[in-house]
């Protein structure tokens, strides 16, 4: 893997986000469904498929127009967790800015941004079962790999792993925010479909790996 991820890269992370995201959509809704309204894969794989057209209609020409495609179509999904992840993803682009090509700096950066924006829209903590509870790690990960200097393949690497643990870790938790906190109790021992969301993600870019999804078999 080069140090360096192009516009053709990120498409291609994107575009394999978006496979991943639809074999895991029914999941994701059952999750939901355990824990709030139950049509969170759904809500989200209208974005994704916005997504699709966007790049395919207009190809960006760096990551950062790329990333902004899919800001845009998180912010134009229903539900709250579509314009979360718009807002995260813009966060992402506005790092890459205008670069050819973009590293663990760029992403480190963003990954903090958006965190810090939904943070302070929404309220949640690591802790509250949400898709922060992933969200963070990820960036702390991010952050970390920049600072030691680890290579981008080590770099994502980390941070997916991080992303994977903390939505593991949301199973146990008793919900503070979100629909999950209107049933309480019901919610304990359901991972948060968000978080998990976020792993995907950062699994996705891993080279030679298909993300793991609980309940079923390794995606191939």
């Amino acid at each position: 893997m080069s140090e360096r991820l192009d516009v053709l890269a990120v498409e291609v992370w994107l575009t394999r986000f978006g496979a991943v995201f639809a074999a895991t959509r029914e999941l994701l809704d059952d999750l939901d469904r355990q824990s709030g309204d139950g049509d969170f894969g759904t809500n989200l794989e209208a974005a994704m498929e916005r997504v699709a057209d966007g790049l395919a209609e207009s190809p960006p020409e760096t990551p950062g127009a790329a990333l902004s495609t899919v800001a845009t179509a998180f912010m134009h999904t229903g539900g709250t967790s579509g314009p979360l992840f718009g807002m995260w993803f813009a966060q992402l682009a506005r790092a890459a800015g205008a670069e050819a090509e973009i590293g663990l700096a760029e992403l480190a950066a963003g990954a903090e941004a958006g965190l810090a924006g939904i943070q302070r829209l929404g309220g949640a903590k690591p802790g509250d079962k949400t898709m922060v509870d992933a969200m963070a790690p990820a960036a702390e990960a991010l952050a970390s790999a920049v600072a030691s200097g680890a290579s981008l393949a080590a770099g994502l690497a980390a941070t997916a792993a991080a992303a994977r643990s903390g939505a593991q870790a949301t199973e146990p938790m008793l919900a503070r925010r979100g629909r999950a906190s209107y049933v309480g109790e019901a919610a304990r021992g359901v991972m948060d479909p968000g978080a998990l969301t976020v792993a995907l993600l950062f699994e996705s870019a891993l080279p030679g790996e298909a993300p793991a999804v609980p309940g079923s078999h390794t995606l191939s």
